[in-house]
């Protein structure tokens, strides 16, 4: 029974969040009643937020630790802990173990959700039955508990399984989408030999024959022809190998993210006009996670240089934690990003595939844009190069 994979850590924190606000509510609720029961709910419930205040900070630092199998352990013993301690809090015991079982079926899926529904669920009714004193009598209490076994259990199945099938075809997109990347590489990588050895070495020789007849002729006139096809055969091959510059390197295995940038660099100031400024960590990552991390920032610096009119760019790659961060900024044009990622207009198709690389990395892409410049922000977890 595997643990089905997350795409993105941010509904882990919302659920740690959710938890300790369910969880303070109830406190300040048992508080304005005058804390009953002698202040036992207000104890274990004290308790509990500590607990989640503590899963609210692991999921900000390292959030896969807060789907450990001991989190909902933890979270059903404090439930049975408060009905213990106060019977009457049955009803509100019974609705939180149904969301606590809603969320940790869609993280853990079906199979695992299933079990810690069943197990948790089956806990709860056996201290009740064990206390003995709820606050319901024993036939109507017997239904309520049968009904909120049967609806644990079918919240956990359903919950896991809507997960399930959507990681499934996540994971199928997934394979596409890096399928199609390959295969894009791929052709960049013929594309840039064909002009390599062709064009490119053509125009060489063409501007080595020019020469040899510029050095033979004694006619000013002549000369100076020869001179002009000369000049625009350096252009020419300038261009082409800009070009080849553009379509990237694709033997990240030899070479770093940041002599990959380097490269790009004399390219993209002479090309766009603009300055751009590195702040380069040296970051050993896989060849996989590199080739994403450049296609990312070299699509930002075009749409700066290209749609913003940007005079600066700032490009910087750093380690965070256990994540490696890219962010490429500029002071240019900003656009209306709210719509970017769900439209399919020209232009946008760069942002879609940063978007898509990102994810492929099992990372986050953070997009800011205003009149005061775009900033894109990319987050992933370090891979470490072998």
């Amino acid at each position: 029974m595997q643990r089905i994979p997350v795409e993105s850590a941010r509904p882990i924190r919302v659920f740690a969040l959710a938890r300790l606000a369910v969880a303070l509510v109830a406190l300040v609720a048992v508080a304005v009643f005058g804390f009953p029961a002698h202040g036992r709910a207000a104890a274990v419930l004290g308790v509990f937020v500590l607990w989640s205040a503590g899963l609210v900070f692991t999921a900000r630092e390292e959030p896969e630790r807060t789907l450990h199998a001991l989190v909902p352990v933890v979270d059903f013993a404090l439930l049975l802990a408060l009905e213990l301690a106060v019977p009457d809090t049955l009803f509100a015991v019974r609705l939180a173990a149904l969301f606590l079982i809603a969320a940790h079926a869609h993280f853990q899926g079906e199979r695992r959700g299933l079990v810690i529904a069943a197990i948790g669920s089956a806990a709860l009714i056996a201290g009740s039955a064990i206390r003995g004193d709820a606050p319901v009598d024993s036939d109507l209490l017997a239904f309520y508990e049968a009904v909120f076994f049967l609806s644990a259990l079918a919240t956990a199945v359903v919950v896991g399984l809507l997960r399930t099938s959507e990681s499934a075809s996540r994971l199928r997109a997934r394979g596409l989408s890096r399928r199609t990347m390959q295969a894009e590489s791929e052709v960049r990588r013929r594309v840039a030999d064909s002009i390599h050895d062709g064009p490119v070495q053509e125009l060489i020789g063409l501007d080595m024959i020019l020469s040899a007849a510029r050095n033979k002729t004694e006619e000013a006139e002549v000369g100076e022809l020869i001179e002009e096809a000369r000049d625009l055969v350096s252009r020419n091959v300038r261009a082409l190998r800009d070009e080849i510059i553009d379509l990237g390197p694709y033997a990240f295995q030899e070479i770093t993210f940041a002599t990959a940038i380097e490269a790009c660099l004399p390219v993209w100031q002479r090309r766009y006009g603009f300055e751009v400024r590195l702040a380069l960590e040296r970051v050993e990552i896989t060849p996989e996670m590199a080739n994403d991390l450049f296609r990312i920032a070299q699509e930002a610096v075009v749409n700066s240089g290209r749609h913003a009119n940007a005079t600066r760019v700032e490009l910087s790659l750093r380690t965070v934690d256990s994540q490696v961060e890219l962010r490429v900024a500029d002071d240019g044009q900003g656009f209306n990003h709210t719509t970017t990622f769900s439209t399919s207009e020209p232009g946008h198709l760069g942002l879609q595939s940063m978007r898509e690389r990102a994810e492929l990395m099992d990372g986050e892409l953070e997009l800011e844009s205003s009149e005061r410049g775009t900033r894109v922000l990319v987050r992933a977890p370090l891979r470490a190069a072998a």
